[in-house]
């Protein structure tokens, strides 16, 4: 079933394919991948991330954070391109490269292959340094609002936190009470905290 990617706004692309076409954001980026590129660099999966900022009574708490943009040369995403809203709109935040990168590209492929149609989306963890790809099931919004539905599936990418297998889809009403108590500040005995 396909995925129903939703539409990066205008502004985040456009502020992407600028800094594509400069030479200066090339050479600042810490990405050798992408300067090595042989032919044009574009582009593709807008993807919206969002930020996991708490849990309360088992409901996550989400907020967008951004747009990230698989950078794509010949058959494999070799960068990506993130974006940020600011107070004049949607900006071009920076390049990078790693370990994310191939397991997003990878996980995307193995969600094209599930049955029930996802919309996909990111959804990063921070206290817990992990980052998911979330497959929401309401494919009509334009990924910027909502959260995540018991039902909905979380995939953590590679590197996953130790436990968590990477690449192993889980509900989230599996997956939230695991990180909710992973992300639970551990008090110390004896210590009034």
């Amino acid at each position: 079933m396909p995925l129903h990617i939703p539409p990066a706004p205008a502004a985040a692309l456009r502020s992407v394919l600028t800094a594509l076409d400069s030479p200066t954001a090339l050479r600042e980026a810490p990405t050798p991948a992408l300067r090595a590129a042989q032919g044009p660099a574009t582009p593709e999966l807008p993807l919206p991330v969002h930020v996991l900022d708490h849990i309360d009574d088992g409901a996550a708490a989400t907020r967008l954070a951004g747009w990230r943009f698989l950078i794509r040369s010949g058959e494999h995403a070799v960068a990506a391109a993130e974006t940020m809203l600011t107070p004049d709109g949607w900006a071009f935040s920076h390049f990078f490269e790693g370990p994310y990168v191939t397991s997003t590209e990878r996980a995307l492929r193995q969600a094209e292959t599930m049955s029930q149609p996802y919309q996909p989306r990111l959804l990063s963890v921070p206290s817990l340094y992990m980052l998911t790809l979330w497959l929401h099931g309401d494919i009509g919004g334009d990924g910027t609002g909502g959260h995540p539905a018991a039902t909905d599936l979380l995939v953590p990418l590679a590197p996953a936190p130790p436990g968590i297998p990477a690449h192993v889809p889980h509900r989230v009403a599996d997956l939230l009470p695991v990180l909710t108590h992973r992300a639970a500040p551990v008090r110390l005995l004896g210590s009034p905290a």
